[in-house]
């Protein structure tokens, strides 16, 4: 139930849990939609993905397979199989735990609805693992209007969280999540458009881990300190604004450019900064440069190290609730085949590979494991590596 790099969970990504969210969050950064277009439905494809994340003592891999299909010209369904198998012996779980090996299935279903210059969409998420289990809903329309040229979108999500714990058989609670959203999407020019979009998520329940602690000094103990539960409030109310931005250049390249602001009822304050460049050659070869900046303050009630025990009502130690940077430098190749053209079944295949490194840098989080006076430590830092490789099948 981290909260890796806020940004990426907010304006039309979904959430995660724990260490895998740093995994999904990159792979919903990269493979969403940049902007709004037009009201035209979704083509029919077939998407088979392999992703992987290696970092901070984490690795997180599995596939994913999506299907979509129109009918009449008038409605696209899809359905979505996602699985994350985790091993992790990140800092925070060999501070307090062990290593320890997991596995989230996550199935999607939706459909969209064209109707002259209005699309509705509609979507249900379920994910499941040992200690997790995640519903939610969403509802979206779409508008086009002063010919074309500017789309307006509404969205609204519902999830419905439970959350368990796999030491303590008797422990269950739950998690309520509401996000609203909104769109504006516009062509200036026949080379650029823009787009600009706001979010608003209101969580209530259990929102830390079960298994998370903090520290505190403790001169009794011989480490200088000792450990107890987090204490998170039972609320948490965020607001995220993003405008991006689409130039298609003269030999048919095109740069993206995305900045977002993200602030919340915890205290936390985040900005993004992400620019990209995308060149295809006549060979059917598309590259991809990519590069991401993200800063984030920390929490009200964030604290490496406590004076106490029980120091304050609300206590955590959770590193992505602390202040850090992160840096990202993506490298993504594509090749297209027109199937038309060697007579086969589907209209055109695309192999697709991209990799990214990122770089966290933590200002107040330290690395307990190397050892020395409590709250002196050395700073924590890692670097991490995303891979995504897929097959794209039009048909």
């Amino acid at each position: 139930m981290a909260a890796t790099d806020l940004l990426s969970r907010t304006l039309f990504a979904p959430r995660t849990s724990r260490a895998r969210a740093r995994c999904c969050a990159a792979l919903v950064a990269l493979l969403m939609p940049a902007l709004s277009w037009s009201a035209v439905l979704p083509d029919d494809r077939i998407d088979v993905l392999y992703h992987g994340y290696d970092g901070g003592g984490a690795q997180i891999d599995g596939p994913s397979v999506l299907v979509r299909k129109q009918f009449a010209n008038k409605v696209s369904v899809y359905a979505n199989y996602y699985v994350d198998m985790v091993s992790s012996a990140s800092i925070d779980v060999l501070a307090t735990a062990s290593e320890y090996t997991e596995e989230r299935k996550e199935y999607s279903v939706g459909a969209d609805y064209l109707r002259d210059k209005t699309t509705i969409s509609a979507s249900f998420t379920k994910s499941d693992e040992s200690d997790y289990t995640a519903e939610t809903m969403s509802f979206s329309i779409s508008q086009d209007f002063f010919g074309d040229l500017s789309t307006l979108t509404l969205g609204f999500s519902k999830g419905d969280d439970e959350v368990r714990n796999n030491a303590d058989p008797d422990f269950k609670d739950t998690i309520d999540r509401r996000q609203y959203r909104i769109e504006l999407s516009q062509i200036l020019t026949r080379s650029w458009i823009v787009s600009l979009a706001a979010e608003t998520v209101v969580d209530e329940g259990f929102l830390n881990n079960p298994y998370r602690s903090v520290r505190y000094l403790d001169a009794g103990s011989g480490t200088g300190y000792s450990y107890q539960q987090e204490i998170y409030p039972g609320t948490r109310n965020s607001d995220a604004f993003a405008l991006r931005s689409k130039y298609f250049l003269p030999w048919r390249a095109a740069l993206s450019a995305e900045f977002r602001h993200f602030s919340d009822s915890w205290g936390i304050e985040a900005f993004n900064g992400e620019i990209s460049y995308l060149h295809p050659f006549k060979n059917g070869v598309t590259l991809e440069l990519r590069y991401r900046e993200y800063q984030q303050d920390a929490a009200d009630f964030y604290s490496d190290l406590f004076a106490f025990q029980n120091a304050q009502n609300f206590m955590a130690r959770d590193k992505e609730l602390s202040t850090y940077t992160s840096t990202t430098y993506g490298l993504g190749a594509s090749y297209e085949i027109n199937l038309d053209k060697y007579k086969l079944w589907g209209d055109r295949i695309r192999f697709s590979l991209y990799w990214d490194h990122m770089e966290f840098r933590y200002d107040d989080f330290r690395n307990v494991l190397v050892g020395g006076t409590p709250g002196s430590e050395p700073l924590y830092s890692f670097d991490a590596d995303v891979y995504r490789a897929f097959v794209s099948l039009w048909y």
